[in-house]
């Protein structure tokens, strides 16, 4: 087979999976999520590796969230380490009466909304949503990650981490959800995830 006639299936599979994805979940007005994000700190973790990266513990992380949009990565060399990114909201970010009025979209590992008219002030868009580089522990991780689609109600627990590589690479997560703009996504390594409701 040549490497074009191989290039065009994968771009008709990913196609055809793209056509075939299942539509957003719909619940309906009300906040689904009151609990925010909960982080502490660690205390001496050391450091491990994984896939060829050096991950280095930087807090205990848990969150419960409305998935409000998913993108899947797989050419860039963060890939090869966290496939996947979650744009995640709770509080009124998980109220879909709120989420009507905000346009949300990814790609290049950026989260973006935009308003027409806000819904809520624009401070609680920004502390009560956030765009999250996931890291899988291990297949069982990544197997229910890859279920998730928007509007699932999902938990997610690990570590915020920052990953290095011996040739000088690094990504270092946000430690704070009342940041924005460059730097400001949280790098979960997730060791167990579970769907609240797909």
């Amino acid at each position: 087979m040549t490497l074009t006639r191989l290039l065009l299936l994968l771009a008709l599979g990913f196609f055809l999976g793209w056509l075939l994805r299942d539509d957003a979940i719909e619940h309906g007005p009300g906040v689904l999520v009151a609990e925010s994000p909960r982080q502490s700190d660690v205390d001496n973790a050391a450091a491990f590796d994984h896939n060829g990266y050096r991950l280095s513990p930087l807090a205990e992380f848990s969150i419960k969230a409305r998935v409000l949009g998913r993108e899947d990565y797989r050419f860039d060399r963060e890939a090869e380490l966290a496939p996947m990114d979650l744009a995640l909201g709770w509080g009124p970010m998980s109220d879909e009466a709120v989420l009507k009025e905000i346009d949300i979209s990814q790609s290049g590992r950026w989260y973006r909304w935009s308003s027409k008219r806000f819904p809520i002030p624009r401070r609680d868009i920004e502390r009560h949503s956030a765009n999250m580089h996931l890291i899988p522990a291990d297949d069982w991780v990544e197997d229910t990650l890859a279920e998730i689609r928007e509007g699932s109600l999902v938990e997610l627990n690990g570590f915020l981490v920052e990953a290095t590589s011996g040739d000088g690479w690094r990504w270092r997560s946000s430690l704070s959800r009342e940041d924005t703009g460059a730097r400001s996504c949280e790098l979960v390594f997730v060791e167990r995830a579970r769907l609240l409701e797909n």
